[in-house]
């Protein structure tokens, strides 16, 4: 079981990490405006963050394994046409397959620690899961940078995505084998309508996310995010009505009410939202700002990842005691990383070394391990129905996923707003300090979701 998961947590995003470092080969191989460069990494974003929820139900319809044999599957296919891809928009293209294929895979995991564990072996298999999170970040990183560094064959950027051919083909194979089948008694109903609704408030925020800061952030931008909220309202209250219609909605908006579930959902995509910006952030202040290779800048994030899979594996063991006051101490061990590194940066200015940063990056992921995890075992504890694992799952996912994209935009944009037409070494300090700082804010806003946490969830 962990093996899968260890190969498909490393899978979906290896090319997701080094999409931005293979920019440069991208627009020289395809001619990839800026544009279409966003949309490469975008399109994924928005396709993967859409279907999770659905890709969630079909578990719950088809089966978890099922599901996962044939997303896993579909992804390295899908993988395998990008790497063919011979111009920008046909990887654009292919990139949205990805992400739709990625939807249908990624949900079944949590989905299957909700079934396969009893509630009192969750907090087990949600540490060694968290401790796979960790390892296979860094491995994604370092083997990303490796394949770029050797340019195996001529293949350049090709490679991050040829790569997941056979990785996926094994995760399938030990999927197919060691995977437990699970017959559903309860058989749900698809729900197009609420699938097609979710989907477009999503699509309404991440697209102008995505096409903003290229496009000069046109009045299209601005209608289309103030158009989601209430195009979410609307979904939300059909899907009610179709509950209380005796219908089977693909979100069941009592789950969404539940305060444990809602917290978690908080707690996952606030984190992913200061992580996944924080990494893109320090990722552009290593390679463009202190020139480092995209294997060194690789191993420069190994400490934090395995920060991260060691505090995930202890975080049991401390919430036996604590309960979900673990998440609260995980958040201020975060905070205190975050505080290092906004002092470290302003220390050192532009004499800044990679190895000044780690102790800050290296308390940055054993909080994230001992948060992250725990918030999704406390969703897994909150009394979640079988039938509804998938469709849990896939909620909890696309908050994260939707975290993810929101906090690279954001921190992002903050980050290069502050380093304007400068690109001295010092100018990229500067920076990473304000997005540093930001990313402090986000991190106690979700030490005040973890607080209205009880301190145990198991029913």
């Amino acid at each position: 079981m962990i093996a899968v998961i260890v190969d498909v947590l490393i899978d979906p995003d290896i090319e997701v990490l080094d999409i931005g470092v293979a920019a440069s080969s991208l627009q020289h191989d395809l001619g990839a405006g800026e544009a279409a460069l966003e949309l490469v990494v975008g399109g994924y974003g928005f396709a993967y963050a859409s279907g999770l929820i659905t890709g969630g139900r079909f578990g719950d319809l088809y089966g978890h394994r099922r599901m996962f044999v044939i997303g896993m599957l579909a992804f390295a296919a899908a993988s395998l046409l990008c790497g063919f891809a011979w111009s920008a928009w046909e990887l654009v293209g292919f990139r949205v397959l990805q992400g739709i294929t990625a939807a249908a895979m990624v949900p079944q995991m949590l989905a299957l620690i909700n079934t396969m564990f009893a509630p009192a072996e969750r907090p087990k298999a949600m540490a060694a899961f968290g401790a796979t999170v960790g390892l296979g970040a860094v491995a994604g990183q370092v083997l990303g940078g490796v394949l770029l560094d050797l340019d195996l064959f001529g293949w350049g950027w090709r490679s991050i995505f040829f790569i997941n051919l056979p990785i996926g083909v094994i995760a399938a194979l030990l999927a197919a084998r060691w995977l437990p089948r699970h017959e559903q008694n309860h058989r749900p109903s698809l729900d197009p309508i609420g699938a097609l609704g979710i989907s477009a408030a999503l699509a309404l925020v991440l697209v102008p996310v995505t096409l903003g800061r290229p496009e000069g952030w046109p009045v299209w931008t601005w209608v289309s995010m103030a158009a989601a909220l209430p195009v979410l309202l609307l979904t939300l209250r059909y899907e009610s009505g179709l509950a209380r219609r005796g219908g089977q909605p693909v979100l069941d908006t009592g789950l969404i009410r539940e305060r444990v579930f809602a917290a978690g959902m908080l707690i996952s995509g606030g984190y992913l939202a200061f992580f996944a910006g924080f990494m893109l952030c320090l990722t552009l202040l290593l390679q463009n700002g202190l020139g480092m290779s995209p294997l060194a800048a690789g191993l420069t994030f190994a400490p934090l990842g395995i920060a991260f899979a060691t505090s995930s594996l202890f975080a049991r063991k401390v919430a036996e005691r604590i309960g979900n006051r673990v998440m609260v101490l995980g958040t201020g061990i975060s905070l205190t990383g975050l505080t290092l590194t906004v002092g470290v940066l302003a220390w050192y200015g532009s004499s800044i070394t990679a190895a000044a940063l780690i102790p800050g990056m290296m308390l940055v992921g054993t909080g994230n391990g001992m948060t992250i995890p725990s918030a999704i075992g406390a969703v897994l504890s909150s009394g979640i129905p079988a039938h509804q694992s998938g469709m849990a799952a896939g909620v909890l996912t696309t908050a994260q996923q939707f975290g993810n994209a929101i906090g690279a935009t954001v921190l992002g944009m903050i980050f290069f707003s502050a380093l304007g037409d400068a690109h001295g070494v010092g100018d990229f300090v500067h920076a990473m300090e304000i997005v540093a700082l930001v990313a402090f804010g986000i991190v106690a806003a979700v030490l005040g979701a973890a607080l209205t946490l009880p301190r145990a969830t198991t029913r």
